[in-house]
């Protein structure tokens, strides 16, 4: 055996991919009993493998990825999804989808072209004993000596699916460098008053989201425990680091259009002149009189309706994130993505510090990442 690639998501699957294209005989160590679990349940929503754009690499806010990234950006996720059959379209915010609209046909015609890559399931990677990797398996615990390794263990959320963290304290004990895991692409939570029940899985459409440098005309959810969807996720890490959320319930409309608007309901009560005069959603007008009491008149009210803010209790738990912050850092790792702690292991995916924003960004990260890895490391395997 040539390579031991040690975790079966997007990441550890791209990085065998290519050591068995180049030759190498590859040994893929799974924890789960299945393969890309969590791609199978970004699957559920579409799978949206990446996003057409002009500077695609700026969305991740760090220049540590732009070659890898360059190697194999969305162009390059595209021919790949089609050269296993899997024809994909543009949506019409850029965003790449399969056609088929989920994730399984593409995984199992990926994973039905990995030749001389065998697959261990329910191998849980517990750590190093000398050059040995150590894992827990049903057949009792096995010892694997290979000449490089990938990494591709995850991030911190989502420990059903696979990623659960626990390699950090692994990493950390080799003095490997690392960013500590905070939330990234998740729901804050609200703790509503008793009014807001009846809205509890409404959606929130047409309405502007602004937090720090971030805004976002995306469709967000009221949900029991807060707020929850796409818009939210697209201003979550300015949130998450502090920055107050506005909502800008009105966004194709002044402050001026709207104090006029509202001067003409004339006696109509509050509730009539937010609904007939300037055609807000129940939802909405819930929304403001959550976080707007006692309502202001007038130009007051024409401006807070422009920039209502939002009273939250913080991030959703890690676990419930869609992909997390933190982790290997830069300094810890070679161009090659290999510890310099640990020469012949290399690191990919979600393990490393980085974050993407929703929007195809993450898979493509991890394919990119993963695939730098393992060029690497068949280079380092000489």
């Amino acid at each position: 055996m040539d390579a031991l690639v040690i975790g079966g998501g997007p990441a550890g699957l791209a990085a065998a991919e290519v050591l068995s294209g180049a030759g190498r005989s590859v040994l893929l160590a799974e924890a789960k009993p299945s393969l890309g679990r969590k791609l199978l349940m970004a699957g559920k929503s579409g799978l949206n493998l990446t996003k057409e754009e002009a500077g695609f690499g700026a969305a991740y806010g760090t220049d540590w990825l732009a070659p890898m990234l360059a190697g194999f950006g969305p162009a390059e996720v595209r021919a790949w999804a089609e050269g296993l059959g899997q024809d994909t379209f543009v949506g019409s915010t850029g965003r790449v989808f399969p056609r088929a609209m989920k994730a399984s046909p593409l995984l199992r015609a990926w994973l039905g072209r990995l030749q001389g890559v065998t697959v261990r399931t329910r191998w849980r990677w517990q750590g190093w004993e000398g050059r040995a990797a150590l894992f827990a398996t049903p057949d009792g615990p096995q010892r694997i000596e290979a000449p490089a390794t990938v990494l591709a263990l995850g991030g911190a959320s989502w420990a059903r699916l696979g990623s659960d963290g626990a390699w950090a304290e692994v990493l950390a004990a080799e003095g490997v460098a690392l960013a500590p895991f905070r939330p990234a692409n998740m729901g804050f939570t609200v703790n509503w008053s008793p009014h807001m029940a009846p809205h509890f899985g409404s959606p929130v459409k047409g309405v502007r989201l602004m937090a720090g440098a971030l805004d976002s005309r995306g469709e967000f959810i009221i949900s029991e425990r807060g707020l929850e969807g796409g818009g939210i996720y697209e201003v979550s890490a300015a949130m998450r680091d502090g920055a107050p959320l506005l909502l800008d319930l009105l966004p194709d409309l002044t402050a001026e259009e709207i104090a006029a608007r509202l001067a003409k309901g004339g006696k109509e009560s509050i509730g009539n002149r937010l609904r007939k005069r300037l055609g807000l959603s129940a939802a909405a007008r819930a929304l403001l009189m959550e976080f707007g009491r006692p309502l202001p008149e007038g130009s007051a009210l024409a401006a807070l309706l422009k920039a209502l803010p939002v009273i939250h209790s913080g991030p959703r738990p890690l676990d419930e994130a869609i992909s997390v912050a933190g982790g290997v850092r830069r300094e810890a790792v070679d161009a090659g993505l290999m510890l310099k702690a640990r020469p012949g292991v290399f690191v990919a995916g979600e393990m490393l510090d980085w974050e993407a924003p929703t929007g195809g960004y993450l898979i493509t990260g991890c394919l990119a990442t993963g695939r730098w890895a393992g060029h690497a490391a068949s280079q380092y395997l000489g």
